[in-house]
């Protein structure tokens, strides 16, 4: 959660302050890191330092957890209390490339982040950005600081789309090894301790991010 640095300060700089609420500023913030980091599950490098703040902004994309790890230190910079929840999701509009390359449809240790506003927390994930949305047929989720934004249940068409199955709960900081072991034990064709990377295995099945909508 390095929002100090340098790159996550000048990735802030759009967002002035003023007199806004802490409301008003979770929300601002929530919409530019949902559409100014692009979402990519194919080049995931789970290595300590790629999985910083600062790194993110520097990469200009990320998967799930890292897309929520940014979101909770750009909230906290501005001296708003957020921490990092995660979750087991059903994807019913997976790919078949990435299905192919998780064999499964459900995304084990999903990143969302919890914003404590008002008085209570309050869940949302800036995972897809809006692009992506348009092109999958699916809605943006919208956030508006008082309510849960977690996922639309269906898509544009009414088909079935993300299903919540378990909550691991939250957490201060990133729970490195804990997400590991998940990932190992529900990928384990994927060895994402020996490897290190999604990335490896995304080209040997010749998966291409920008040309597949996720």
């Amino acid at each position: 959660m390095d929002y100090e640095s340098e790159s996550v300060k000048n990735f802030l700089q759009p967002i002035e302050v003023g007199s806004k609420s802490d409301i008003e500023i979770a929300i601002e913030t929530y919409y530019h890191v949902r559409d100014s980091i692009t979402y990519d599950p194919y080049h995931i490098i789970f290595k300590k330092e790629f999985l910083k703040a600062s790194s993110i902004v520097d990469r200009g994309y990320g998967y799930c957890v890292e897309k929520a790890v940014l979101l909770v230190a750009c909230i906290r910079s501005f001296g708003i209390e957020a921490r990092l929840g995660f979750a087991n999701v059903r994807n019913h509009l997976n790919s078949k490339r990435l299905s192919d390359l998780m064999q499964s449809d459900v995304f084990v240790f999903h990143g969302y982040a919890e914003i404590f506003l008002e008085g209570k927390w309050v869940k949302c994930t800036p995972a897809f950005n809006k692009k992506l949305c348009e092109k999958a047929g699916i809605f943006p989720l919208e956030f508006n600081g008082k309510e849960n934004s977690l996922f639309h249940p269906f898509s544009k068409k009414g088909d079935k789309h993300m299903e919540y199955l378990y909550d691991y709960g939250t957490f201060p900081e990133l729970p490195y090894d804990y997400m590991m072991d998940e990932y190992a034990k529900y990928y384990p064709h994927l060895n994402v301790r020996e490897n290190g990377t999604f990335g490896e295995q995304a080209k040997l099945k010749n998966i291409h991010f920008h040309n597949e909508i996720v």
